[in-house]
């Protein structure tokens, strides 16, 4: 089943990259208690997610925050070591990055693809979402291949 707007996060674990190294947490302890912007690509340093994606949110940070974000996020299912490299090489720092290394976060919130034909295995579907203390407050999943609705522009057009 895929989560729904009005629907709690599962808690899973996610690895929270700090220029300090990995750091583990749960997700329903990352988002209590406050709004967060959560944006979900298929994988670090791929073209979409590097050109478009990432930018669009880090470009959007200030206008964001302005209505009530309190943090934005990326989530991929790639390490934290990875997604390290692509937040430093993007210049990202406006975005936390969380590391999904198994999947297990993805699987839960019903949004995995196959990514087999382009050597990927499983992945998490391309989308944003707006959280609010752990409730999804908005939900935009994209059409595979696509990259429509789950850019900042469209998240803050639903704000």
């Amino acid at each position: 089943m895929t989560i729904g707007v009005g629907d709690k996060l599962p808690d899973t674990m996610l690895t929270r990259v700090t220029p300090d190294g990995p750091d583990q947490v749960s997700s329903q302890e990352f988002f209590a208690g406050r709004r967060v912007a959560l944006f979900s690509v298929p994988g670090a340093f791929t073209p979409t997610c590097s050109a478009r994606h990432l930018p669009g949110f880090v470009d959007k940070a200030e206008e964001l925050k302005a209505r009530g974000v309190d943090e934005i996020a990326c989530t991929a299912v790639n390490d934290a070591f990875v997604m390290g490299a692509w937040s430093k090489s993007a210049g990202s720092n406006a975005v936390t990055m969380l590391a999904d290394g198994n999947g297990d976060f993805v699987d839960a919130l019903g949004l995995t693809m196959d990514g087999s034909k382009f050597g990927m295995g499983t992945r998490g579907q391309r989308f944003s979402m707006l959280v609010n203390d752990g409730t999804v407050e908005a939900l935009n999943v994209e059409a595979l291949g696509e990259f429509k609705v789950s850019s900042a522009e469209h998240l803050l057009d639903t704000m």
